[in-house]
């Protein structure tokens, strides 16, 4: 009778201790504040006092109240404003800026405009949020540009009218976010064999049926990362709501996030916002499992 191998045995669990630091932060920022998150969701609680009970009555209201499901309407404009438009032409910018300007200009070339593009993610949200609030206010550049131009019934008020302003802010959403997918798309690229665009232009392919035929395929591990990354930052996004428009005007720009901040720090009803913020919880893992479970079973047809 042949007895395991204590080596190896000491080692399975010595790797298991690596695991106790992780986990242990994860019990101490995630998981206790969810679950004490969850319990105040149940109660009425003005944040001072002793909290009364109430079970469901706060998810009851949340199903009947209109301001809450149009703030996840508007969620899925940044979602477009966050995942789709910043997904797509991140890979169609890393495509040209690696198989255009760095062949044909050089990598350093590649690289400074790559640096320029991840510039607003490195931006404090605050100063960028100021930036932009001057450059669409009423007298700010955009305006100014075209009053200048002979174009001035195209000025508008682009964060004080409620049918532009959640254009307005996916417009410097966008912005922000197409830094961070043209750098993991970037990356992905210095992965690529260049054998297969250079195999592919001697086939006579041109610049679109390479990007097509080489770069996307080739990018499909990143270009999953950045649509799940990007679209659980999209369902809690509340940075540029709240320096750009404060949730207005008119409601027209409230969301999830800013929905929660709201009813804690304005309407005192804690027990209420920490519904909200569950609900908004459970949306993201629900999310992440779908993306997750997709992307095994994509890896699973591959292999």
């Amino acid at each position: 009778m042949t007895q395991g191998n204590p080596t190896r045995s000491s080692g399975r669990y010595t790797f298991y201790l690596y695991l106790v630091p992780g986990l242990l932060g994860f019990a101490v920022v995630v998981l206790a504040p969810e679950i004490a998150n969850l319990a105040i969701s149940l109660t009425a609680w003005k944040g001072i006092g002793a909290p009364r009970f109430v079970g469901l009555d706060n998810y009851v209201r949340l199903l009947h109240d209109d301001e809450f499901w149009g703030s996840f309407q508007h969620t899925l404009l940044f979602i477009i404003s966050m995942t789709i438009v910043p997904t797509m032409l991140g890979l169609l910018l890393a495509a040209v800026l690696f198989d255009v300007i760095g062949r044909k200009f050089g990598t350093r070339l590649a690289s400074f405009m790559r640096a320029g593009f991840y510039l607003p993610q490195i931006l404090p949200l605050t100063a960028a949020g100021v930036l932009w609030g001057w450059i669409l206010s009423p007298i700010g550049i955009i305006n100014s540009v075209f009053r200048s131009v002979g174009l001035a019934g195209l000025a508008q008020d682009w964060l004080g009218n409620p049918a532009l302003a959640l254009a307005a802010v996916s417009v410097v959403i966008v912005w922000v976010q197409l830094g961070y997918s043209l750098v993991v798309f970037m990356a992905g690229l210095s992965r690529v064999d260049t054998a297969l665009y250079e195999a592919a232009k001697v086939d006579g392919a041109n610049w679109l049926q390479r990007f097509v035929s080489i770069t996307t395929p080739m990018l499909a591990p990143e270009i999953f990362v950045v649509v799940l990354t990007t679209a659980i930052a999209a369902l809690k996004v509340f940075a540029p709501i709240y320096v750009l428009t404060d949730g207005g005007p008119n409601d027209a720009t409230v969301v999830p996030s800013y929905l929660t901040y709201y009813h804690f720090f304005t309407t005192s009803r804690v027990g209420y916002a920490a519904a909200v913020a569950t609900v908004q919880t459970l949306l993201t893992i629900v999310l992440g499992i779908i993306f997750l479970r997709f992307q095994a079973r994509q890896s699973g047809r591959a292999n």
